[in-house]
């Protein structure tokens, strides 16, 4: 039980830190949904010394955590497990990143998550090739992206 509740407690904190608010109010324990509050127990006693921000934060997180299914409440309590076991350095690096990615434009990321699911669907000796000639390259060019190559219907 105490496990199951670490790990909720887990996935949850792994929402935290990848939501956001524009401007954080603060909520109050009592003005928590009932099932947030079971999802957050082990956060009531420390509840009001949180800042408001945070507050906002892990509120939004457990919304979002009751409304997904078993599988993605799976997945979440995987990625979190997976940031726990980041150094410090690592998660300022993801943070780094993350950071940028907000910053690009909706194109932008747009065009990011269409390479990123058309590299998952690769099979894996692709990718791992792909890998491989990607560290081959320098650290300038790594950063830089590669132009498009023409396609022939663009032609015309």
């Amino acid at each position: 039980m105490k496990n199951e509740s670490t790990m909720r407690l887990g996935a949850l904190m792994l929402l935290v830190v990848m939501s956001f608010t524009a401007r954080a109010q603060g909520v109050a324990w009592e003005d928590l949904s009932q099932a947030q509050r079971e999802l957050l127990s082990d956060q009531e006693t420390v509840w009001a010394e949180l800042a408001p921000e945070r507050q906002d934060r892990i509120a939004l997180g457990a919304s979002r955590y009751l409304e997904m299914n078993r599988s993605e409440r799976r997945a979440a309590r995987n990625r979190f497990t997976r940031w726990q076991d980041l150094d410090n350095t690592q998660r300022t690096e993801l943070r780094r990143r993350y950071e940028t990615y907000r910053g690009l434009t909706s194109i932008e990321r747009n065009r990011l998550r269409d390479v990123y699911q058309r590299f998952n669907r690769l099979n894996r000796d692709r990718q791992n090739t792909i890998r491989d000639q990607f560290r081959r390259r320098p650290p300038a060019q790594r950063q830089q992206p590669r132009s498009q190559p023409s396609r022939r219907n663009d032609r015309r």
